[in-house]
């Protein structure tokens, strides 16, 4: 539980607090009004997140796992499913969305052309908006996951229905 915690937790900090202050006037300020320097920090600050994102969806499956094997507990379909679409989720936001919104990032600010910093400044809004939705969906299967695990026998699982 305490892992389900500490990811839930993760995800609304970085969401609604941590990631918002990286584009805050006060810090467009700090750094000289550099936007570039803002979404650049931002872009490291998200390889951390995800990072997490892998570390407690791995440590999830294991529990569930360890669980399952030890105590007997039942796994329910339910569940795995949702961990392995938070997994997926979080991997696809990871392993492909950032490097693009890192490349497009790059060329929004160091692109050789108007023309093409303005394109990709419209790929890189279409792109952000895309890992925000995906980052809304993980946030709400964790708050799901975390409700599931801190009230078991309140909710059935679907396969039981």
């Amino acid at each position: 539980m305490a892992n389900a915690a500490v990811w839930f937790g993760a995800a609304i900090f970085a969401t609604f607090f941590a990631g918002p202050a990286f584009f805050s006037d006060r810090m467009i300020h700090a750094l000289a009004d550099q936007r570039y320097y803002a979404g650049a920090a931002a872009q490291v600050f998200l390889g951390k997140y995800f990072l997490l994102h892998y570390i407690c969806g791995s440590l999830a499956v294991v529990h569930l796992l360890a669980e399952w094997l030890y105590l007997g507990r039942r796994l329910t379909r339910f569940t795995l499913g949702l961990l392995a679409i938070i997994a997926a989720l979080a991997l696809f936001g990871g392993v492909w969305m950032q490097p693009q919104l890192h490349g497009l990032h790059q060329t929004m600010y160091r692109g050789a052309t108007t023309e093409e910093r303005d394109t990709a400044a419209k790929s890189f809004r279409a792109w952000h908006g895309a890992s925000q939705a995906a980052n809304l969906f993980v946030t709400i299967g964790l708050l799901v996951y975390f409700w599931r695990l801190t009230h078991p026998r309140r909710l059935r699982d679907v396969s039981e229905l």
